[in-house]
């Protein structure tokens, strides 16, 4: 697979930000000019494409591998992402993906994991892995079984005595399949209308938090121009028996809380301060869908940082 190269042009990144919602600049084919100290001298592709990208690469390396069974007959219910972006992906620059050899772990539990890399024009993307375990890896302790009915909450405000902000979507096959589409996975491999068959990818819905997000600091008076943010790393823990069950105009209310800026929580080798969010995506009984943990630094102190060096 190393010598499989992937190339997104502007239309991939259009599809998969209008259905997403997500209105960051560095996206935006006119408006990332911008961005003040913009280094990436065009518009970037979503960093959730990529990680659509190695779901979908992941997909069918567990079908070649036939690892599928080994996941339903241990129960492996919980696909976990953790990914630390290096760099970003341009239009029109191959992209290539190195997926290592699967490794099964057993203790403490089960864990069928492989890590990931990827590159493009010689350059580090992003690393990581990706993981099936029987238990989420990320924020497996939060519990909601004390919220209001989220129903009751107007979009786009904080839920009464929490630190959320809510911010509520709906399920979407239109737009999953764009979305799909627009991270180079084939669409008619989830969704085929005349066989009555729609399943939902696993990060499409933890992709609408991205938008989430900017609606949240739009809210706060941020000023995306003068100060962009970039995320440097995702985790994310997603629970395939609800991702399954998903269906066209679900409700899915995304609960995000910001974490205070700390000087012990800090990007790996410098003393840039990370903004930390911690994610949910709650269905119908406040069934969580994933729990996430996201992190962004402003752009101008990684700057700062490389000038320094």
């Amino acid at each position: 697979m190393k010598n499989q190269s992937f190339t997104f042009d502007q239309i991939h990144i259009e599809v998969a930000r209008n259905a997403t919602d997500d209105f960051n600049l560095f996206h935006d084919k006119h408006k990332w000019l911008q961005v003040t100290h913009n280094p990436f001298k065009g518009p970037i592709v979503l960093g959730y494409q990529l990680n659509t990208l190695i779901e979908y690469q992941m997909r069918l390396y567990r079908q070649a591998h036939h690892e599928n069974r080994i996941i339903a007959e241990n129960n492996l219910h919980f696909s976990n992402y953790q990914i630390t972006f290096v760099n970003a992906v341009r239009p029109r620059t191959p992209v290539y993906l190195d997926i290592k050899k699967t490794l099964i772990k057993t203790i403490p539990g089960l864990t069928l994991g492989n890590r990931i890399a990827m590159k493009s024009d010689d350059k580090t993307v992003l690393l990581g892995f990706k993981k099936e375990t029987q238990y989420p890896l990320f924020l497996a302790d939060t519990k909601f079984n004390q919220l209001p009915d989220l129903n009751e909450i107007p979009d786009r405000t904080s839920i009464p005595n929490t630190d959320y902000f809510l911010k509520r979507k709906f399920m979407n096959n239109g737009s999953a399949k764009n979305f799909l589409s627009g991270s180079l996975a084939e669409q008619s491999d989830y969704f085929d209308e005349l066989a009555n068959i729609a399943h939902y990818p696993e990060i499409f819905p933890c992709s609408l938090t991205s938008g989430a997000l900017l609606e949240k600091a739009q809210l706060e008076n941020h000023d995306f121009k003068l100060n962009p943010m970039v995320y440097t790393s995702h985790e994310i823990s997603v629970d395939r028996r609800f991702v399954n069950q998903l269906k066209n105009n679900d409700k899915l209310h995304i609960l995000v809380r910001q974490l205070p800026e700390s000087r012990e929580n800090t990007l790996n080798q410098t003393n840039i301060m990370l903004r930390t969010y911690h994610c949910y995506g709650l269905l119908q009984n406040n069934d969580v869908l994933f729990r996430m943990t996201m992190n962004l630094v402003p752009l101008e102190e990684i700057l700062k940082n490389l000038r320094q060096k």
